[in-house]
């Protein structure tokens, strides 16, 4: 991995879910059951339904909240709260990946598409919420997603993102094309094909980032 891509970075974007813990895990399979229960409940359908149905919006809408907001009109607040009432604790602290990270020159900032307090919540239980100055969800956006281009510049623009001087880390390819054309550096964090918008690609994101700064684990 040539550094010197990086050298020029002084903002560091991340997603949240299966970026800074690996998938598959305990916490994601949670919200998997509660986006299910919720849509049994507010669409009166059978479990296989539901199932099918969360995977078909995240697939088309990029997530299932967008899928429900766009045929729907469901309340996004009410599915917030009520999906994201989960355990954190089963997330394992990461002393490794918070000295990794902390190593960064300049700004770390969190961009999922899950909601703020989530973020938050999440980054508690790694043991890496310090390290990050800013937390961006799906409420900062006006309820717009990843990958759709407009959530992209909201919170660049909330966050005065110089695109030429970032990086962006995500799981999911189709969330590194619209940082890819602002100017981004890209890296995808997990197993894909190779694709012109992602410059990177790592499936241990705290070696990757020790290779840019040669950070040790916290004691």
């Amino acid at each position: 991995m040539p550094v010197a891509d990086f050298t020029h970075v002084r903002d560091w974007v991340f997603d949240l879910d299966h970026t800074l813990y690996p998938a598959p895990g305990p916490l994601f399979s949670q919200l998997d059951v509660r986006m299910e229960a919720f849509l049994m409940r507010a669409l009166n359908l059978p479990r296989a339904e539901a199932a099918r149905l969360r995977h078909d919006y995240w697939q088309t809408h990029g997530t299932t909240l967008a899928g429900l907001m766009h045929h729907h009109g469901t309340d996004p607040h009410e599915y917030l709260a009520d999906v994201e009432k989960i355990d954190f604790s089963v997330l394992t602290p990461n002393p490794a990946l918070c000295a990794a990270i902390a190593a960064l020159p300049g700004r770390k900032i969190v961009f999922t598409n899950g909601s703020r307090d989530y973020a938050k919540n999440a980054t508690q239980a790694l043991g890496i919420h310090d390290v990050f100055e800013e937390y961006f969800g799906i409420d900062d956006t006006e309820f717009v997603c990843k990958p759709n281009t407009e959530a992209f510049h909201r919170v660049f623009a909330k966050a005065g993102i110089a695109c030429d001087r970032a990086a962006m880390f995500e799981d999911d390819p189709r969330n590194l094309t619209t940082p890819h054309a602002l100017g981004m550096k890209t890296v995808l964090v997990g197993p894909a094909a190779p694709a012109p918008h992602i410059h990177h690609q790592t499936d241990n994101l705290t070696a990757f980032l020790r290779q840019l700064t040669g950070a040790k684990a916290c004691a």
